[in-house]
């Protein structure tokens, strides 16, 4: 199934909102991970189905016209599970008291419908082995907190493994300067002819360094790095930019003699053979994982009415019952090494029929783990979609026994 460039520059276009925000309220030395892909689709549909003020933030949010909203996320998550190394599913759970409008369910994929049984346990029990089968395990519970009031959960999952095309050698590597001086970190070596796989880009904001490291399936990984001082939301939303095109890049074998762009040197020097340009890549292995509240940056994802006016029904496309989103939360993960690259996001909107605000409690986990922090996108080489991003501040720090693999 093809998706359209229209609706991939909207996804990707809500990555760089959402590297903005996200790094705008944390700490800016920590490390994250999250997919605007997983939650385009959810905000996809639940536009076709609002209505009044919540139908036009989430329209804008989308960036589409309401009534392609919801086949561009059929398309969309269509594309994602045809893609070699990745997965998708979207899941929907109402309580079988909630009548749904034959169209806006006809909408969403028929296998997808399940039942909320009103047993908060047991349901809690069902949406988690649902959120580990479609991640392969890489995610373990489903972001959403049920009780009586819940009358419908929406979620997504996308998971994505790849396999290098050319592996990395593991060394202990303790960095001379920098936030990681001192350190015995799990540094990843390799050597490559093909100059074209990094470049420098010019942006407003700074420079930025581009390193493709590049999958056995179509899925490759694009390490960003930009000059000291920059944002992680400006360097992610830089290397978004690259990919749409947006910024013209200077490839590797274009470059000047001498430091011509963050973390890159070009030496010539002579040899007593002839001898191919090559390109030397010294990266780190890192973990990252993280849950996000999507309720914290309302504005990005268009939910600021749907979320906060909870007296009022906000989705009369779905429902003929008032219903008001409850919470919308992501939790993420991303693993580089190596010998490939896995990420996964389980997005959930819990929906609640409309009433008094009730207290919510979110408990946030992050786990940042790469010689300078640097930002990642895996993309879909032949859409540039960006189907996960983050940003590395801790890398791994070096086991003695990672020398005997």
């Amino acid at each position: 199934m093809r998706v359209t460039n229209a609706t991939i520059r909207t996804v990707n276009a809500l990555t760089s909102r959402w590297a903005g925000a996200v790094r705008a309220s944390g700490d800016p030395g920590g490390g994250t991970v999250f997919s605007a892909a997983g939650v385009w689709p959810l905000l996809a549909f639940l536009a076709d189905g609002a209505g009044g003020a919540a139908r036009a933030e989430l329209a804008d949010a989308v960036g589409l016209p309401v009534d392609e909203a919801a086949g561009a996320a059929r398309e969309l998550l269509g594309a994602m599970g045809a893609m070699s190394g990745s997965d998708s599913a979207l899941g929907l759970w109402t309580k079988r008291t909630l009548e749904l409008r034959e169209r806006w369910e006809a909408g969403l994929p028929a296998e997808a419908h399940g039942v909320l049984t009103g047993d908060a346990a047991a349901d809690k029990a069902a949406l988690d082995a649902w959120a580990v089968k479609r991640t392969g395990g890489l995610i373990d519970a489903m972001p959403v907190l049920l009780d009586e009031n819940t009358e419908m959960v929406l979620a997504g999952a996308l998971a994505l493994r790849t396999t290098w095309l050319q592996p990395f050698q593991e060394s202990c590597w303790m960095p001379e300067a920098g936030p990681w001086f001192g350190r015995e970190l799990l540094g990843l070596r390799r050597g490559s002819t093909l100059l074209d796989r990094i470049g420098v880009a010019d942006t407003p904001e700074g420079h930025v360094t581009e390193l493709k490291v590049l999958g056995n399936s179509a899925i490759d990984v694009h390490l960003v790095l930009g000059e000291e001082g920059m944002t992680p939301g400006r360097v992610l939303a830089a290397g978004v930019g690259i990919l749409d095109r947006g910024r013209s890049v200077v490839p590797g074998y274009r470059l000047p003699h001498g430091e011509v762009g963050p973390g890159v040197r070009v030496v010539k020097e002579r040899r007593a053979t002839p001898a191919p340009p090559t390109l030397e890549i010294m990266t780190m292995a890192y973990g990252v994982r993280a849950s996000h509240d999507l309720g914290a940056h309302a504005e990005v994802f268009g939910l600021s009415a749907a979320m906060t006016e909870r007296s009022a029904g906000h989705f009369p496309g779905i429902s003929g019952r008032p219903l008001h989103l409850d919470s919308a939360e992501q939790r993420a993960m991303a693993r580089f090494g190596a010998r490939g690259f896995e990420a996964a996001a389980v997005t959930a909107f819990g929906v609640a029929g409309a009433g008094p605000s009730r207290a919510r409690w979110v408990t946030t986990t992050v786990e940042a783990t790469f010689d300078r922090p640097f930002g990642f996108l895996a993309v879909h080489r032949h859409t540039r979609l960006v189907l996960a991003a983050g940003w590395v501040a801790d890398p791994e720090p070096f086991r003695e026994d990672e020398g005997d693999r």
